[in-house]
């Protein structure tokens, strides 16, 4: 379990990025941070493998203090895929940066080849073994990321905005793979600004706004709450503003694609 109790962030400049953030993640859940650029999202999950320590407050994992473990140790727990592929690459080659992270961790060398390979071909980068991780395209890169991280099957798997630069195949396989972590009772937390991912995956939401958490719900509720997208800077998904004009009412919990929308349509049809 991932803890935040009241924890304020502010960063050397003097900005307050975080301002009583308290949330619980527990293994097996899957959530989505969502909010508007700068709504202190990227500092928050920072905060889960000890990148950041907080101001003021507490973060635990698994019971323990974030500020006594080094950022190595509660690595081994919490896999964070950075926005930006680049800031975590340190290897030649794309084989060499998926290793990278088992060899520090002390795996056998058979046990590295097997599970590098695995990786590799999951992530469809298994034709760019020996080329560097740099020489990628975006895409690419962000694949890299991931697979550099999900080698090592860590308990909490971190995504900060997974799918950019993804076409519609990449983003069912980063599912796939956020389902078979959870199948294992492992925990996956998203930052994204993707509504249609999340539409797909129905985690729960944690909606964020000037450093705080306005709403924690389902993606049912949270998704279809029209006043408290727009208080957060956020579109709700086109289906969801089809229905409401189709509806004509406030009531579309639940509406968030072109199937939850014939449930309600088909019966009024009918009734017609």
């Amino acid at each position: 379990m991932i803890e935040v109790v009241d924890v304020y962030y502010t960063y050397p400049n003097g900005f307050t990025a975080l301002k009583g953030v308290s949330l619980t993640i527990d293994r097996g859940e899957c959530v989505a941070i969502m909010g508007e650029n700068g709504a202190g999202k990227t500092t928050l999950i920072k905060h889960f493998n000890g990148l950041l320590k907080p101001t003021k407050g507490v973060v635990l994992v698994d019971g323990s203090n974030t500020r006594d473990l080094s950022v190595a140790q509660l690595s081994r727990k919490v896999g964070l895929v950075f926005q930006n592929p680049d800031h975590q690459f340190f290897s030649e080659t794309v084989e060499d940066e998926v290793a990278f992270a088992l060899k520090n961790f002390g795996f056998q060398e058979d046990e590295i080849k097997r599970r590098v390979d695995q990786v590799l071909e999951k992530m469809g980068l298994k034709h760019y073994r020996q080329s560097s991780p740099f020489n990628l395209s975006g895409g690419e890169k962000k694949r890299l990321a991931i697979a550099s991280v999900i080698v090592f099957n860590p308990d909490y798997l971190i995504l900060d905005e997974p799918t950019i630069g993804q076409d519609y195949l990449q983003k069912r396989e980063i599912i796939n793979i956020i389902r078979s972590f959870l199948k294992e009772g492992k925990a996956v937390v998203i930052v994204t600004h993707d509504l249609e991912f999340v539409v797909d995956l129905r985690p729960r939401v944690v909606l964020m706004s000037q450093g705080k958490i306005i709403l924690d719900d389902y993606a049912d509720k949270v998704l279809t709450n029209l006043k408290i997208l727009d208080d957060a800077s956020l579109l709700p998904p086109q289906i969801t503003e089809l229905a409401y004009k189709i509806l004509n009412s406030p009531s579309l919990e639940g509406i968030l694609n072109e199937h939850d929308l014939m449930k309600i349509v088909k019966p009024l049809l009918k009734g017609g």
